[in-house]
């Protein structure tokens, strides 16, 4: 059904907040199921028809090994991600899961365990309530595992014999994310870790009596524990230095040592970057596994033996994968692997294989499978790029542009800081032309931008002559803890300030048009999206603001209470007044009348993280000042738009933003 109404501005905000000289420019509305649109003119037919086989790429994710030695992938071919069983290379994916909703989490009963069949989570319309669910590999029945109701249940977590599972879940008090343990024989559910806080589990012991917990506070600090589950006693590790990040936790083939991922300071000296070590439980030595490598370590995977772990660096942006030997720690050779981005990988219910998803700039996400008898590597799934030519897609240099400050503080004899940044630069371009350029700003913030496979980066840069920019500013993760705190509370706009070296670096470029530059990002980056056309919309002309929070003040306020903590220790605490100060200060809710680049809202109305209201109100804002704004909001949709039809409306409307407000040379 399509219904589609005409009002005017005044309708929407008191006419006395519109100044004097401003003209309220009228809204043109249209809903069409459950998509409600703003100012947003028809998609034409043609753009539909360019689009359609880059919107038409897909990728594959390993999500873990059957008993029987096939792989449980999760890949879309048609609304949703669902999940899937391949079971020999470039073999038949049968579909097994069929829901209009998206499959998260995917957890297979360990090979020791006495059933057959898989634990996956799903939610309603991305609002982020996710229950756990049971698929059956006998029956293919489904069953529900948790209570169904308004509560998180997420990180599902099989103990070696399958007897339990362990997950994380809000349904105590809706705010404290505690550890639940369920008896998977008599379904019997119950909270193991209460302490307050966000709270997951890590791993089981190899005798399944003790798990090992995490509590986590922010990107740079979490603390380590376990809790005997039959007596429930939670008992705290020490942190050397107090406070320190951790990353996986696991025990080592005596069940005692562990292994684990932390940046805390090593014999005294403060740490930059999250190192794989091993604790010898006997000794209480702690060796530093991967300290010649100066950059983060990224996670591990352990064999169910325990005599293998494999753990990924991320190394600039790019994934390096090395497997050691346990207990020697010797590292064992393995096949050249394609240049990209992935994980730590999941070995096979045998120990013999490892099973990584790999995904470069150039190449969706696909599953390929490392045999460490003989080094040897097969692929397992090829997916589609929409029948497009791979050979011509672009792939990103990385460049580094400096910014307005120095490296520890100061500016006498200290080095300029830069800041990297991934550029897709469209081929041949005809010598003279100077290219229009989309900045693209990843969320967080603490999140870091990465050469994956980006469609619209293809297409921009292939069908339009588009350059596009992804730049890591400060606050972003895989540079170092200094590198991520440089944002924090008052800070915060310090990374805008980065976005503004950017222009000065663009300005200074002889093929780009400095004259010609849009901004667009997500949540954290749909914020930075909105800050920098509060400071810069002399020299940004559009800006496409996805999810993205436009008052600090109210988005604490609004956000879901099992993460309102979490934010509060990243972005500052509202109820503090010299922090309430700040965020009025700086959030452009409030500098609307700044804002005079072309905008586009684009929101879920069941977004858990950044509510829907943060993109009311900058609409509203930002139209009592006279400027037209383009709005869209699914109304099944939360953080992002998971559904293809959603997420392919979206992607040509954002190009028909570009179209009209990016290319036109003479703007």
């Amino acid at each position: 059904m399509l219904r589609r109404t005409s009002i005017a501005t005044a309708l929407l905000v008191i006419a006395s907040a519109l100044p004097a000289h401003a003209q309220a420019p009228a809204v043109e509305r249209q809903e069409v199921g459950n998509r409600i649109s703003e100012n947003i003119p028809a998609i034409p037919a043609e753009l539909v028809e360019r689009l359609n086989r880059y919107q038409n790429t897909r990728g594959a994710g390993v999500a873990g090994w059957t008993k029987d030695g096939c792989l449980l992938v999760g890949t879309r071919f048609a609304e949703t991600n669902q999940v899937h069983r391949v079971c020999q290379p470039l073999g038949m994916r049968e579909q097994l899961t069929f829901y209009p909703e998206p499959i998260g989490a995917v957890a297979p009963m360990p090979a020791a365990g006495s059933r057959d069949g898989f634990v996956f989570s799903k939610d309603k319309g991305g609002d982020e309530f996710s229950q756990l669910y049971w698929f059956d590999g006998g029956s293919r029945e489904v069953s529900l595992l948790t209570d169904g109701k308004r509560t998180q249940n997420t990180g599902p977590l099989f103990s070696p014999d399958g007897k339990w599972l362990a997950y994380r879940s809000t349904a105590r008090n809706g705010t404290d994310t505690d550890i639940w343990l369920r008896d998977m024989a008599t379904g019997q559910s119950r909270p193991v870790v209460t302490a307050g806080g966000s709270w997951s589990a890590r791993d089981f012991s190899p005798d399944g009596k003790t798990l090992l917990v995490m509590k986590g506070v922010s990107a740079a600090e979490s603390y380590p524990g376990k809790v005997d589950l039959a007596t429930g006693a939670l008992t705290m590790f020490p942190v050397e230095g107090g406070k320190a990040a951790f990353g996986d936790f696991a025990y080592g083939p005596d069940g005692k040592s562990a292994y684990y991922v932390s940046d805390e300071p090593v014999d005294g000296k403060p740490q930059e970057f999250q190192t794989l070590r091993h604790h010898d439980a006997a000794t209480g030595k702690i060796t530093v596994l991967s300290g010649t490598i100066p950059w983060d370590v990224t996670g591990f995977s352990l064999s169910e033996d325990r005599r293998h772990l494999a753990y990924a660096t991320n190394e600039d942006g790019i994934s390096r994968l090395r497997v050691l030997a346990l207990p020697s720690h010797r590292e064992i050779p393995l096949p050249a692997l394609p240049v990209g981005v992935f994980g730590a990988g999941v070995f096979s219910p045998d120990g013999h294989r490892l099973a990584l998803s790999i995904n470069s700039a150039t190449s969706p996400s696909d599953v390929y499978v490392i045999d460490l008898r003989d080094a040897r590597l097969a692929r397992w799934t090829q997916s589609e790029v929409g029948g497009l030519d791979a050979s011509k897609f672009v792939a990103p240099t990385l460049i580094r542009y400096p910014t307005f400050d120095h490296v520890n503080g100061g500016n006498q004899g200290k080095s300029r800081r830069t800041i990297p940044a991934f550029y897709y630069r469209p081929a041949n371009v005809p010598a003279g032309r100077r290219l229009p350029v989309v900045i693209n700003i990843h969320g967080g913030p603490e999140a870091q931008s990465l050469p994956t496979f980006n469609p619209t980066a293809q297409f921009m840069a292939n069908e339009l002559g588009v350059a596009m920019l992804v730049p890591n500013v400060r606050g972003s993760s895989g540079y170092g803890k200094t590198y991520l705190s440089l944002d924090n509370a008052e800070k915060r706009e310090d990374s805008v300030k980065d976005i503004g070296a950017l222009l000065d670096w663009i300005a200074k470029q002889p093929e780009l048009d400095s004259s010609r530059v849009g901004v667009v990002g997500g949540s954290y980056g749909g914020y930075m999206v909105l800050a920098s056309l509060m400071h810069y919309s002399d020299r940004i002309r559009a800006g496409i603001d996805v999810v993205g929070i436009s008052h600090f003040g109210t988005f604490l306020k609004n956000t879901e209470s099992y993460r309102r903590d979490l934010r509060r220790v990243e972005y500052g605490d509202e109820r503090d007044p010299k922090m309430a100060e700040i965020f009025e200060r700086i959030s452009p809710l409030n500098h609307a009348d700044r804002i005079k680049a072309k905008l586009f809202v684009a929101q879920g109305k069941n977004d858990p993280r950044v509510p829907w209201t943060e993109a009311e109100q900058i609409v509203k804002a930002v139209r009592a000042n006279g400027q037209p704004v383009w709005y869209l909001l699914f109304n099944d949709e939360g953080h992002g738009f998971r559904k293809k039809s959603n997420n392919d409306y979206f992607g040509a409307a954002s190009v028909l933003f570009w179209q009209e407000n990016l290319l036109d040379e003479k703007k």
